[in-house]
């Protein structure tokens, strides 16, 4: 018969249970380089968002872009794509990766454990003959390196005492440093997620407007503006200087206030900034057939807006305010009103019939009997706003991003490895360096290191670095 022993099988713990299943997987996902390589897809998305105007109607697209362009944007969910499952997702995986890299990869690398090392076999090192025993020369060494700036301590590891010294340990953690910077970042995007937003809105000057995310009023009180004029060698040009909106502001169940709102100068309304973005004039159009007032005529139009004409197929499209129309009938360069007027163009359907420059108190025939008199103009001022939570963590972590990563390439952190024997002669000092950034960045150094360690112990070495 024959036995045999079963061997007890240690438990392998989490962690190891991990490496053991999807070792080489967390391996891949923790690399440098795919990280990087996400990173450059986050910003690549950021970017979109940047260029692509978000939060806007289907319709803004189509007029933006071109028709195909338009609807990749609409279907890919472009025009929203902070808030996105697919911006977000990534956003996740890059934190994931982020932290399996930092204890998988950057913790060992960057703050090492005191162990003993073959002094011979890492490529910088070198020894010192020195007179007296090892306790009195190991004290000696431990206070030139502290006199050097080395934080030095001292282990006894396997019956041997090892003197550890560390220049610049503190920046070993300036890769975690720049790591949790990225964490803060996300931190601050994903509360722009989850309570963030922005639009824009057209304000008449006389009227009000309700923001609808968080119910705020604006009322326009009156719009003002400040051109120079520039003499230039295509003649004279007007150039704006200032233009500012005197609104009352009402939050919402608030006591409404004056406000002053102008360019560079945001105002701030319970933690949402309003910029003073553009201007412009809203024009009131009278349609009128036959002499009398038809049904569909409209009081303010901003420009690019429009309404058909009675029931026909047409439609009177506002184009452009012109502030100065000349004796002549042609168009002035001022753009301040001195004899203003509009340019309507008439569409049937989507095709352009014509257009005409009419002035303010002028009407046009359409012709059935149609006729449209441009009544009276108003500025209207364009107001953008943004609420974003995530500013000060996104600020903080910008900062603590850059601060890790200036720690990381400005600083050289290197690990001194000393061991000192007892000699027949007396003792001998081997010491081996290592760095986070590899041997050939530290190797000058570390030859004036070693020279100057044996003139200031008073013996000059024979040994070169290895």
């Amino acid at each position: 018969m024959t036995m045999t022993t079963a061997s007890k099988v240690e438990p392998l713990g989490l962690r190891g249970w991990l490496d053991d299943q999807f070792g080489d997987l967390l391996w891949q996902l923790s690399n440098f380089w795919f990280g990087m390589t996400l990173l450059g897809f986050w910003g690549f998305m950021t970017l979109l968002g940047v260029v692509i105007d978000q939060g806007k109607d289907p319709a803004t697209y189509f007029e933006t872009f071109p028709a195909p362009l338009a609807r990749l944007v609409l279907r890919l969910h472009l025009d929203n794509i902070y808030h996105g499952t697919a911006y977000v997702a990534l956003v996740g995986f890059i934190i994931a990766c982020m932290t399996l890299a930092t204890f998988k990869r950057v913790i060992p690398a960057r703050l090492p454990p005191l162990h003993p090392v073959k002094i011979e076999k890492v490529p910088l090192n070198a020894s010192l003959d020195l007179p007296g025993d090892a306790a009195s020369v190991r004290e000696r060494v431990a206070s030139f390196l502290r006199e050097k700036g080395y934080l030095v301590r001292k282990r006894e590891l396997g019956g041997t005492v090892w003197t550890f010294a560390d220049k610049h340990n503190w920046a070993r953690r300036g890769v975690l440093i720049a790591h949790l910077g990225f964490v803060i970042v996300a931190i601050g995007t994903t509360l722009y997620w989850a309570w963030g937003y922005s639009g824009e809105t057209a304000i008449v000057s006389g009227t009000a407007q309700t923001i609808r995310e968080n119910g705020t009023q604006l009322k326009l009180d009156r719009f003002a503006y400040e051109f120079q004029p520039i003499r230039t060698r295509n003649g004279l040009v007007y150039q704006p200087l200032d233009y500012v909106s005197y609104l009352q502001v009402a939050p919402r169940g608030g006591t409404p206030h004056a406000a002053v709102l102008r360019v560079n100068e945001p105002l701030n309304v319970d933690g949402t900034l309003y910029y003073q973005a553009s201007y412009g004039a809203a024009l009131s159009l009278g349609l009128s057939k036959a002499g009398r007032p038809a049904e569909s005529a409209r009081a303010m139009l901003l420009p690019g807006e429009s309404f058909p004409i009675g029931t026909t197929t047409r439609s009177i499209r506002y184009e452009r305010f012109v502030g100065t129309i000349e004796k002549n009938g042609a168009i002035g360069a001022d753009p301040r009103p001195n004899n203003p007027g509009a340019i309507l163009s008439v569409l049937d359907g989507d095709q352009l019939i014509g257009r005409a420059l009419v002035p303010i108190g002028g009407d046009l025939a359409l012709g059935n009997g149609y006729r449209v008199a441009a009544t009276r103009y108003a500025f209207f001022s364009g107001i953008q706003y943004r609420h974003d939570p995530g500013i000060p963590f996104v600020a903080l972590g910008a900062f603590v991003l850059l601060s890790g990563l200036v720690i990381s390439f400005h600083f050289l952190p290197a690990r001194l490895y000393v061991r000192v024997d007892q000699t027949p002669g007396g003792s001998r000092v081997s010491l081996a360096a290592t760095t986070v950034k590899g041997f050939e960045i530290f190797e000058e150094q570390f030859a004036e290191l070693v020279e100057t360690l044996g003139r200031g112990l008073g013996i000059p070495f024979e040994n070169s670095p290895g």
